[in-house]
Formats: structure tokens, C-alpha cells, sequence
């Protein structure tokens, strides 16, 4: 879906002063459309989750901002089949609109083709990535189509689609009609005056014709009420507010049309081949016809959540669900919301020269270094800075020094010849303290068991860099535990020593296997290399498998005794200087060039 800069220019924190009880008043009355009762659902709907991306728009090829959207979406997806969830993941490409059919004219291309090429560059770089997608929808598909002209008949079925006249601004490059307070008067480049976007800075154009009105208007209290009984619908709050307040001023028709001499690359209103469906309405039914719509949608759209960037939140946050409520379907249970990526600080554009390009990213840095990165720096919250020497210094510290480190050393021949997952012993560890271990390691037990229900809350919240945290301070002290015991030193022939040390390398191991657990959400290729060597089963890493330590607490471990997978190598390879300076001689040799 594209990016039309609808940008939230400020900060969160800014927004928590609208906190007023009028806003978030636990009376207000949700909207009959959108009581979807528990018990009406069926037990397969209960265990099914449904997550989406935005559609990305095929003007240009992917950037960073679709991998991280694409990256959140496959993280959440992965994360609920691990808890036994049935997860659906759709992402895709949004084909339609002027923008495009100009695109593809001076390309000298056929519209459907220059869209196929574009698509086919995000398709590369999500499988390149590990996007774990289980539907890849194109809005030139005949089955969105079919989808989107039964979603319009529904809508003018109900009197909410009205044939009338539009006149005001229209934004081309963001695909989008603007009211007179989001523009503003600019000087193009050759010092000409002109209007433009407010929100994108983008020219728009003065346009009257007759097309198709949607009664947006007639969803306004119905929006307050949803998103007032519902104060986690649009995720992180201070974007649940800035829809709040949006909905506090008067909410215009939207047009939902445009005349077919103008715009021929989108799907014909139905009964009007004159017309047009703008390419807005057309690109948001994207996420029932993954469901199934019209026929069979049921099971998915009562568990869809929605991931998308800031830019287009008022499109998620407002139109969609007035389209929704006006054809009697429920809402999301959850729109994710999340910031952009800036380089070096400034924003990306092609004229600065400075866009990161993800593919070439993932090869320099591995698919999972890139996902990890991504993951771990982003905050939804706000805008997050990307610089190459930042992937470089925070991969090599939690990856390769950090959870790499502690499984070398604690799978090293020296400290486990047998290359086996050795026994616990209690009196070495006992529940109560009295042994050999230290009050810094039962902090350590209570932190690592509590882990996974602070990764779950985070997870569920998408503030996914928390969970990271979460796991790399636990990391850190497992760590020190290591080496506070120096298990290296022990002797060995003293049997006590043994024992000993075979509980420090079991703790260890029972520490570094809810890692490996938690991670395959964020770096599955790791996660999977991190649990073969410790001999963990694919069928032992759910998230029900997540039984820390059973062997303390009086119960059997399965995995003593049991032999090490296979020494593939380290865990993941330190990064270098060369990472980033290959980058050098590009950016030196376009810099000449301009001079």
C-alpha cells in the first residue's frame, strides 16, 4: 500500500496531555457492527490469528520501511504458531492508480507489466528475508477484483455510495484528497507558486468532477465509540490518540471515484464504466480478500490485526473502519502502528542519495543480522536512525559476543568432552540456598523463568525491542554466571567438581535453549542453529516446550544426557570494518561524479 506521507509530525509524548476521560470514557457503547460475542466463535476461530502488512505500492522498488513492516508482521506470525495458533500472514503489492498509469507510460511499458516487474523485486527481497507469508495478494488479481465490486455493491446496496460532485485538492503522487486545512502554499523549482501537502509536501492540483461519494460523514460518533471502548485498537497509544483527535473535527464525504478519462488503471465502478473506484477503497479490501470474501471470511476476519506505518494510519484508522461498519463487518482487533527509518539522521530520499537498500543490507549483514537489527533498534513509538555501523555494533555485541560467546564456551570439548547435555544436580543448586551457587544465580533462575511471559507481553504489545532487551540482559547475566563459576578451573577428578560443573554447563544450557526458544520469532535461521547444538528437537521448540529447568524443581528434563547436535560453527560470524567501508568507494565515486 503506498507510504503517502501522511506523516505524524508529532512526537508521542506531545500527545499524552489528550489523555481526558472524554476520550476514554469505559461507558461508551461499542457499535452493534462491532460485538463479535466468544462464544458465537468456533473453537478453530478461537486458535486462529490473522496478521497483514500494508500492500506495498509499485512505484519504486522496496525499501527499508517495507522490510521492517514485512519483518513485525512475520515476527508476530511466527510467534503465534509457536503458542498453536492456525496463523494466516498476507502481504502484497497495491498495483492500481494514476501514479501508476503515468509510471508505466513513461516507462513505455504496459501497466500490468511494469507492475509484475516491481512486484516481483518485493516478492525477491521477503523471500530473500525469511518472510514467512502465507498469501502474497496483487490488487490486479481477478479475485480481489471480484472481492472489491461485491464490497461496493454492499456499500451502495445501504445508501452509503451517492453519485455527487467532488471539487477541491488533490494530491497525485500520495494518491489522496485533501481538505483545505492540509494545504499549504510553496514555491516549485522554477519559483513558481503552488499548493501543496501539508503532511508530505507534495504538489497537489485543484480538481472538480463528478464521481461517487462515500457517507463517511454518517461513522463518525460510531469511530469515537470503537476506539473509546477499545483503547487498545490502534497500538501504541499515542497513535490511538492522534486518531482521537482527528475524530474530533468534522469528517467530509470521502470520494471514492474517479472519472474513467482520467484514471483508466483501476477497476470499473460497477453499472458505471465511466468510473472508476478510487484506488484507496480498492486497496484496503485487499486484506478481506485474503480472508476469503465474500463467501467464506468468517474464521479470519474475526482475528485480523493490521500492521502498518504512521504514514497511512488515518487510512486504517478511519476510513477502513467506516468502510467496514457501513458493510456490517467487524473491525481489526488491533491496527499496529509503527515509525520510519531515517539515515544518518536525515530522511531518505533519492535525491540525498541515502536510501538503504534492504537487499543489499541482508547480504552484507545475513537475513537474520538484518532482522535482528531491524527488530531490536526499531520503536513504534517513534522514528529510528540507521547507520551501517550501527548494525555492525550491535550484532557483534548481542550475537556474536554475548549469546555466540555462551554457547561456544559452554559446548566447548574442554568443558564437556563428552559433548553431551550433562545433569543437574540439587545439592550442587538447591531450591534453597545452602549449596554452591550464589544469590546472583537464583536471581538469575527467577529472571530466565519469568522471561517468556515478558517476551509474550511485548510480543502481544509489539514492542518487540523490549522482548530483545528482555532476553539480552538475561543473556548478559547467564554470562557472569559462567564466569563468576569458572567451571574451567574445577577439577575434574574431584567428583563433586564434576557434578558441579555439570550443573553450571546444564543451567547454562537450559538458559541458552529458552533463548534459542524465544528468538525463532525474530532470527530463525540462528534460533535453529542454536537449538540443533544443543540437541532440541523440532517438535520440542513451541512455546509450550518453554519448561524451564524442570530438573530444579524435582522434575525430569528430557534433554539430560542427551547428545549435542553437531558443531556447525559459531553462532553467527563477526562483523568487520569491511561490512561498511564496501560501501565507500559508491558513494566516493558519485560524489566525483557530481563535482
Amino acid at each position: 500500500m503506498r507510504f503517502p506521507s501522511l506523516f505524524v509530525t508529532r512526537s508521542c509524548e506531545a500527545v499524552h496531555r489528550l489523555r481526558q476521560s472524554s476520550f476514554l470514557s469505559p461507558g461508551s457503547a461499542l457499535s452493534r457492527h462491532q460485538r463479535v460475542s466468544v462464544s458465537s466463535l468456533l473453537c478453530t476461530e478461537e486458535r486462529s490469528y490473522y496478521i497483514t502488512t500494508p500492500i506495498f505500492y509499485v512505484n519504486a522498488s522496496p525499501h527499508l520501511g517495507h522490510l521492517y513492516s514485512a519483518v513485525i508482521a512475520d515476527c508476530l506470525h511466527r510467534y503465534k504458531l509457536l503458542q498453536g495458533f492456525n496463523s494466516k500472514f498476507a502481504t502484497g503489492t497495491d498495483e492500481h492508480g494514476l501514479k501508476i498509469q503515468q509510471a508505466a507510460e513513461a516507462a513505455g511499458k504496459d501497466p500490468l507489466a511494469f507492475c509484475t516487474d516491481v512486484s516481483e523485486r518485493f516478492k525477491h527481497l521477503f523471500s530473500s528475508c525469511d518472510i514467512s507469508h502465507t498469501d502474497y495478494i496483487r490488487t490486479t488479481e481477478p479475485r480481489h477484483r471480484r472481492a472489491v465490486e461485491h464490497f461496493w455493491s454492499v456499500l451502495w446496496d445501504k445508501g452509503l455510495i451517492y453519485k455527487g460532485h467532488y471539487e477541491g485538492w488533490y494530491s497525485t503522487q500520495d494518491e489522496s484528497f485533501l481538505t483545505p486545512s492540509q494545504v499549504g502554499d510553496a514555491v516549485d523549482s522554477s519559483g513558481k507558486e503552488i499548493k501543496v501537502s501539508l503532511e508530505s509536501g507534495h504538489k497537489v492540483e485543484w480538481m472538480t468532477e463528478e464521481n461517487y461519494m462515500f457517507r463517511l460523514s454518517a461513522f463518525q460518533s460510531q469511530l469515537l465509540d470503537w476506539l473509546r471502548g477499545n483503547p487498545r485498537a490502534v497500538q501504541p497509544e499515542c497513535f490511538h490518540q492522534f486518531v482521537l483527535q482527528w475524530l474530533q473535527h468534522d469528517l467530509p464525504d470521502l470520494s471514492v471515484s474517479r472519472q474513467r478519462s482520467r484514471l483508466q488503471w483501476g477497476i470499473p465502478v460497477p453499472g458505471d464504466p465511466e468510473q472508476t473506484i478510487y484506488v484507496w477503497l480498492d486497496a484496503l479490501v485487499n486484506y478481506l480478500t485474503v480472508a476469503g470474501y465474500p463467501e467464506k471470511h468468517n474464521q479470519w476476519w474475526n482475528v485480523v490485526h493490521h500492521v502498518v506505518g504512521k504514514d497511512i494510519l488515518r487510512f486504517h484508522a478511519i476510513y477502513w473502519p467506516a468502510f467496514l461498519l457501513g458493510a456490517g463487518l467487524p473491525l481489526p482487533q488491533t491496527i499496529y502502528v509503527h515509525s520510519h527509518w531515517t539515515a544518518e539522521g536525515k530522511k531518505m530520499s533519492k535525491s540525498l542519495g541515502n536510501v538503504v537498500d534492504p537487499l543489499q543490507r541482508s547480504q552484507m549483514f545475513t537475513t537474520d543480522g538484518i532482522r535482528y537489527f531491524l527488530l531490536r533498534q526499531g520503536v513504534p513509538d517513534s522514528d529510528c536512525d540507521y547507520t551501517d555501523r550501527k548494525v555492525v555494533k550491535v550484532l557483534n555485541a548481542e550475537l556474536v559476543d554475548s549469546l555466540g560467546g555462551l554457547l561456544n564456551r559452554c559446548t566447548a570439548p574442554g568443558l564437556n568432552p563428552a559433548q553431551v547435555y550433562p545433569s543437574f544436580c540439587p545439592q550442587s543448586f538447591p531450591r534453597e540456598q545452602g549449596g554452591r551457587a550464589v544469590v546472583e544465580d537464583y536471581c538469575m533462575l527467577a529472571a530466565v523463568k519469568d522471561l517468556p511471559a515478558v517476551v509474550e507481553q511485548h510480543y502481544e504489545s509489539l514492542h518487540v525491542y523490549k522482548a530483545l532487551e528482555a532476553i539480552a540482559t538475561c543473556v548478559r547475566q547467564t554470562n557472569r554466571f559462567v564466569q563468576r563459576h569458572a567451571p574451567w578451573k574445577l577439577d575434574k577428578r574431584d567428583i563433586k567438581d564434576q557434578r558441579w560443573l555439570d550443573t553450571i554447563i546444564h543451567v547454562s544450557f537450559e538458559c541458552l535453549r529458552i533463548y534459542g526458544t524465544l528468538l525463532q520469532p525474530i532470527v530463525p535461521e540462528l534460533s535453529n542453529k542454536l537449538l540443533s547444538r544443543l540437541g532440541v528437537q523440532p517438535g520440542e521448540r513451541s512455546w509450550a516446550a518453554l519448561n524451564f529447568l524442570p530438573s530444579y524443581r524435582g522434575m525430569e528434563c528430557p534433554f539430560e544426557g542427551r547428545a549435542l547436535g553437531p558443531d556447525s560453527g559459531v553462532l553467527f560470524s563477526r562483523l568487520g570494518s569491511q561490512n561498511v567501508d564496501q560501501q565507500k568507494p559508491k558513494k566516493a565515486k558519485k560524489a566525483a561524479k557530481k563535482k
